[in-house]
């Protein structure tokens, strides 16, 4: 079959919906406005609506005609803080806040199945629909489990997807076992002293310190993580100074690390640690480091990407392959999956600029063809 007819009668519905969230981005545990236009379009196509889980998520629940497994589907709903550069008519009317990576995209795909699975309940079991808010790296999934997700909405399989200029239009990619990279925060405040630039040596410079820094850390995966094993390290932000001829007093330092093993994960937290008290005694100033571990090594199923490609063969026939490569990008959906067994995948769609860049488009054309992923899904799943 291809996609849904019913659901692709729903694509003008569907691009408004998408474009209004676009408009008005929020970032996470933010996204009042969103959650409630959520909560609304659920409650309106009579699904049972729950409202608050883990801050801002909503959580739908819609019993189909026969008895069967509860399926969830998961959406992400936050937007990230930056600034979009599209000149879009329907752009960012928040500055410093834009939908850079296709949040908006997802929680339409799902409100479309949500829509189709609810006039029509020609399903087996039950169908949970989860939106759940900060997903871009401030514990979203976390919370909403720490609300009970799942000993209130138990859930047999869990499946959910993410857009991707990365792919063909309408790809289904997807990868058994682990996935995506686990990931962790870090940030590190250098407490040195200041002086006039023009008198370097009245100082204990945080700028030199950092930079020193910088390119230690970068040794951490090179002379200590197994080759054959992948794991990267990256300083994302260095701030200090206000002034051509001040040497500042402080330079704050911040970035990530990806890795799939545990065990390189706590050798990397424990080298960072090291070096930066290294480098505090070398120079004679305080160093303080804050290391943070947000999302989960994402593991896929493999029974589940079985059913997943079945599925969607479908709905996208021989675009659907169980081959994608290992990615270091993370998503906190593996919290969910660590509990629930399932499938994330991608879909692919039209557009050459990336995720979380200001030019970042969204394609369209491929809101009916989520929504009828996830609602096959559904109604192939429940009677399994």
């Amino acid at each position: 079959m291809p996609v849904i007819e019913r659901i692709a009668g729903y694509a003008a519905d569907l691009t408004a919906i998408r474009q209004d969230f676009h408009a008005h981005p929020e970032i996470g545990f933010q996204e009042t406005r969103t959650s409630s236009r959520v909560a609304e379009l659920l409650e309106g196509w009579g699904i049972a609506v729950t409202r608050g889980v883990g801050g801002t998520g909503v959580v739908g629940v819609l019993q189909g005609r026969r008895a069967g497994r509860t399926i969830g589907l998961r959406a992400d709903m936050d937007a990230l803080p930056m600034e979009e550069m599209t000149n879009l008519p329907y752009s960012s009317r928040h500055p410093g806040v834009f939908h850079g990576c296709g949040h908006d995209g997802h929680t339409t795909m799902l409100l479309g199945a949500a829509r189709y699975l609810a006039e029509t309940r020609d399903f087996a079991g039950q169908a949970v629909f989860i939106f759940q808010p900060a997903e871009e790296g401030l514990g979203g999934a976390r919370a909403m489990l720490r609300d009970g997700l799942f000993d209130r909405f138990p859930c047999d399989e869990l499946y959910g997807l993410h857009n991707s200029p990365y792919n063909r239009h309408s790809e289904v990619t997807i990868r058994p076992g682990r996935a995506q990279a686990g990931a962790s925060f870090f940030d590190i405040t250098i407490h040195g002293r200041g002086s006039h630039g023009a008198m370097p040596q009245a100082s204990r410079d945080p700028v030199v310190i950092g930079a020193e820094l910088v390119s230690a850390l970068q040794t951490i995966v090179a002379r200590n993580i197994d080759p054959t094993h992948a794991a990267v390290v990256s300083v994302t932000r260095f701030q200090a100074g206000s002034a051509y001829n001040v040497i500042p007093a402080e330079a704050q330092l911040a970035g990530t690390f990806r890795y799939f093993e545990e065990q390189d994960a706590r050798l990397i937290a424990e080298r960072i640690t090291e070096i930066c008290a290294g480098l505090a005694t070398a120079h004679g100033v305080q160093i303080d480091t804050d290391i943070r571990q947000v999302f989960d090594v994402l593991i896929n199923d493999p029974e589940r990407v079985e059913n997943l490609i079945s599925s969607a063969s479908d709905i996208v026939g021989g675009q659907a392959r169980a081959d994608a490569e290992l990615t270091m990008g993370s998503e906190d959906m593996a919290d969910l999956l660590r509990i629930v067994p399932g499938a994330f995948f991608n879909l692919g769609h039209d557009g050459e600029v990336p995720l979380h860049n200001p030019g970042f488009l969204f394609d369209d054309t491929i809101l009916p063809v989520g929504a009828s992923l996830l609602a096959h899904l559904v109604e192939s799943r429940g009677e399994a």
